[in-house]
């Protein structure tokens, strides 16, 4: 393996151990899944379709997300929201995500922002 190969690979591993979070963090409103997309990409945080939409899938087969149809103008669309285990896991994921920022600041010699 080269070193940008090493480096692509860990930069992948790196954002698919957050992509759950940033999810559920953005799902505290009800969206769709290209709003949803669209909202993440706008905060920095691209993710294609054909890694959202079997995300969103899992996440309400764990009960983590309820979703509904609604016919908006001529598009039929699938609304996701986060649900209350949902919720649950987020308040759990982002004290976890907290203590492992912490640790790598300090790890990596940064001032950690509060």
């Amino acid at each position: 393996m080269t070193p940008n190969e090493f480096l692509e690979n860990s930069g992948l591993a790196l954002r698919r151990g957050i992509i759950v979070l940033a999810v559920l963090s953005q799902l505290q409103q009800e969206q769709y899944g290209y709003s949803l997309m669209k909202n993440l990409a706008d905060k920095g945080l691209e993710i294609d379709q054909g890694t959202l939409y079997p995300l969103l899938r899992r996440l309400e087969s764990q009960g983590l997300l309820d979703s509904n149809w609604r016919v908006d103008g001529d598009h039929p669309r699938r609304y996701y929201v986060i649900s209350r285990d949902g919720m649950e896991a987020l308040k759990q994921m982002k004290t976890e995500w907290s203590g492992i920022r912490a640790i790598m600041a300090n790890m990596l010699g940064e001032k950690q922002e509060l």
